[in-house]
């Protein structure tokens, strides 16, 4: 949620810099200022007729000593409570759509980003080299059935297009990425938590994904009560709500948090031919990283998160890109993201494998996530980042493509094999 009084100060930059992330919010900008000026005059009229209301009251005893009628004063406190009643219902009103069109709007994109979307992406640092081969390469599709690791067509039977099913040498190599990225992070300080893979509404009100994205989610009816979950879309959804309605202590500040969880999408994206396989699903397993942090931290958090995302695909060897995304293409909770892109061979292209962003104090105010300062009492709302670290749907179809060689075996990189059994090349039994 943005800062009302940023929006007031400058309501025209305000409206300038969502046109970056080409979204119109100049009427929602107009009606927010209208209602917040009405919110303002109805609690002015309602604390003022309160304090009449308490004058009045005390003066009830003196008259009655005096032996003055008391019944004017009877009627006039009688007036007040009606015009409270009166101002309460209208400010509930307001209040309530106020709040509508404040949840509505998205983060402020960071000034330096690029307005528009993906045309305007800017590729900041590439590491390594493109791979190449000497032979034909087989898309990871091919390898991946070939070589027993993954059954898409029971996958399919199970449970429809857009899953499939770790099989065998497979399975395991799925499990040791998630254990290279875990091992990677719990060394690097972060507390590894293991959270709920279904969430309440406030969870993902928190994260900045509802109320715009509430129908894009997997959700569960109880049938016991009036309860509905939804499957979670990112780990950041359980993550950012950790602290939510707390207020924490600078020396508490960063927290680090790391969560494994498989991933739902309703929509499992374009069903393009290169992108057949596993590069798009309805289900897929992420390790993610949360920061809580002091806002003058926040800019030295986001660049830790992007420096470990990079580890982590340095580590398995891959060529791959940093890219500062333009306005646009950030999320709507988030004003500013980096993604880091490998590449797989067979899409000819780039495909991003984690997503670094900032969100500033958005979901902090969504959320009620605050902190003190030592020796304060004044509370200062946490900046949240996240990061993928990482996504393994796009992982392992990059690590069979640029890792396969002419006999279509596939060398396991050197950091998985501890988790392999000292397994150095899967090849077809």
């Amino acid at each position: 949620m943005l800062d009302i009084k940023v929006i007031r100060d400058d309501p025209q930059r305000v409206k300038t810099l969502l046109k970056y992330k080409e979204v119109d919010c100049d009427a929602a900008i107009d009606q927010i200022l209208a209602l917040d000026g009405k919110r303002r005059e109805l609690i002015a009229a309602t604390e003022s007729a309160k304090a009449e209301q308490n004058r009045d009251s005390k003066k009830i005893p003196q008259m009655k000593k005096n032996g003055e009628d008391p019944a004017p004063v009877f009627a006039r406190m009688n007036e007040l409570k009606e015009a409270i009643r009166s101002y309460d219902a209208q400010l509930r009103e307001t209040e309530a759509a106020y709040n509508t069109l404040m949840l509505g709007l998205p983060n402020l994109p960071d000034p330096d980003l690029k307005p528009g979307g993906k045309e305007n992406n800017e590729p900041i640092r590439y590491f390594g080299e493109p791979h190449h081969f000497d032979f034909e390469p087989k898309h990871h599709v091919d390898l991946c059935t070939d070589l027993g690791l993954i059954d898409y067509e029971r996958g399919t039977k199970l449970a429809g297009s857009g899953f499939w099913i770790y099989s065998g040498i497979g399975a395991q190599l799925e499990w040791a990425l998630l254990n290279y990225f875990i091992d990677t992070h719990i060394a690097d300080g972060y507390q590894f938590m293991l959270v709920p893979h279904m969430l309440e509404y406030e969870c993902g009100l928190t994260a900045g994904q509802f109320p715009k994205f509430a129908d894009e989610v997997y959700k569960i009816a109880n049938p016991t009560d009036d309860r509905v979950h939804y499957m979670l879309p990112t780990a950041e959804a359980a993550l950012v709500s950790l602290h939510r309605g707390e207020i924490l202590t600078e020396a508490e500040l960063p927290k680090k948090y790391i969560a494994y969880t498989p991933c739902f999408r309703r929509e499992a994206g374009s069903y393009r031919s290169d992108e057949r396989g596993m590069v798009r699903g309805h289900q897929f397993n992420k390790v993610e990283m949360v920061q809580f942090t002091l806002p003058e931290k926040s800019d030295e958090a986001f660049e830790e998160l992007v420096y470990k995302a990079e580890a982590l695909v340095k580590g398995l060897g891959f060529h791959f890109r940093t890219v500062k995304l333009a306005a646009a293409d950030c999320s709507a909770s988030m004003a500013r993201t980096y993604d880091i892109e490998i590449q797989i061979p067979s899409m000819n292209g780039y495909k991003e494998v984690s997503s670094v962003s900032n969100a500033r104090d958005y979901q902090a105010r969504r959320g009620a996530i605050r902190f003190k300062r030592e020796g304060s009492n004044k509370t200062e709302y946490c900046h949240t980042l996240n990061g993928s670290g990482l996504a393994t749907s796009r992982i392992l179809p990059a690590l069979v493509e640029q890792n396969q060689q002419a006999d279509g075996s596939v060398v396991v990189p050197e950091v998985l094999r501890k988790y392999l059994g000292g397994l150095e090349v899967i090849s077809k039994k």
